[in-house]
């Protein structure tokens, strides 16, 4: 009985395996997941308290391609400049970012602007800063058309026939007749092949531009009128018209078109002589989207409320007033 009391014991151990080389892995992709999902119901939070400029502040930020432009590496003819096509309606244009601030140059200089300036609220910097940046886009347009006639050996002959002016109401593209180089034959709505040159380097532009479009046309006070009461009224308009086909075919979306008018002789280019060649034109204005605010010379009422200033007339560069 003592030999059988002696008898080692036997303990056996089980090691239970198979899913011990996952370890603790799951537990931080499993943090990581509710810290995503805590993320997510704070934006959804936070987005639903947002005024809406602030919601369209925060849509400008993440999509930069729907403002008036954004950097790009390549080249073409707005010179690194990508201007992206957006929404074509007045509603996007009003989308500001409310806490940006306004670079050094645009900063107000003296006592009178500096009490203007810290007038502005935010929205008003913002909506400043996108105005600028709008007018930056409209001098590399003007500048891409004009290097494109320069460059062009079937245009540089037609130079005189195009103007580009900065205006209130946007970038204003003007085909204008000089003296025997038509842009329309007397009497006519057929574009000259000269015009369609011009109009072919102008589209190529305006297709990357986001901007609507106005398109009017415009005679001279030469009195005209056909056998069946065809006049200058008709001539204009039919002239714009003739105008917006073109473009149309040259791939400009027709969606970006927002007025097409007649002027007859009612706005000649050269004021004091209204039977000049040049008062006989198409004007084509890339309509402003960001009106500037001028806060360095907006004059302060009595109530505290700033009035935009009366702006002048554009000079014309061939009478210089």
């Amino acid at each position: 009985m003592a030999d059988e009391n002696k008898k080692p014991i036997v303990v056996k151990r089980i090691k239970k395996g198979g899913h011990g080389h996952h370890g603790g892995a799951w537990k931080i992709a499993y943090a990581d997941f509710m810290t995503a999902m805590m993320a997510f119901f704070l934006l959804m939070w936070l987005t639903s308290s947002a005024s809406d400029e602030q919601l369209a502040g925060i849509s400008e930020y993440f999509a930069p391609s729907s403002t008036s432009m954004s950097r790009s590496g390549a080249g073409g003819m707005l010179g690194g400049i990508t201007v992206g096509e957006g929404s074509k309606t007045s509603d996007r244009s009003s989308a500001v970012s409310p806490n940006i601030s306004l670079p050094p140059s645009m900063a107000p200089m003296g006592t009178g602007g500096g009490d203007a300036y810290d007038k502005m609220t935010e929205e008003e910097k913002a909506k400043q800063l996108l105005a600028e940046k709008e007018e930056e886009t409209f001098e590399k347009a003007k500048k891409a058309i004009e290097v494109a006639l320069e460059e062009n050996p079937d245009l540089k002959g037609l130079t005189k026939n195009l103007v580009i002016d900065n205006t209130p109401e946007g970038l204003r593209i003007q085909l204008i007749d000089q003296e025997n180089i038509p842009m329309f034959p007397s009497g006519s709505n057929i574009m000259s092949a000269n015009a369609r040159k011009i109009l072919e380097a102008v589209a190529k532009v305006i297709i990357k531009m986001p901007n609507r479009i106005s398109i009017s046309g415009h005679t001279d006070a030469v009195p005209y009128v056909d056998p069946n009461g065809y006049g200058n009224w008709e001539l204009s308009a039919d002239r714009a018209l003739a105008t917006m086909r073109e473009l149309i075919a040259l791939k400009v979306d027709p969606e970006k078109l927002y007025k097409i008018v007649g002027f007859e002789d009612n706005d000649p280019f050269i004021k004091n002589d209204p039977h000049h060649p040049n008062n006989r034109r198409i004007s084509i204005v890339l309509l402003r989207e960001h009106p500037l605010l001028d806060i360095k010379t907006q004059p302060t009422a009595a109530d505290g409320t700033r009035r935009r200033p009366k702006r002048s007339h554009p000079v014309n560069p061939f009478t210089g007033k």
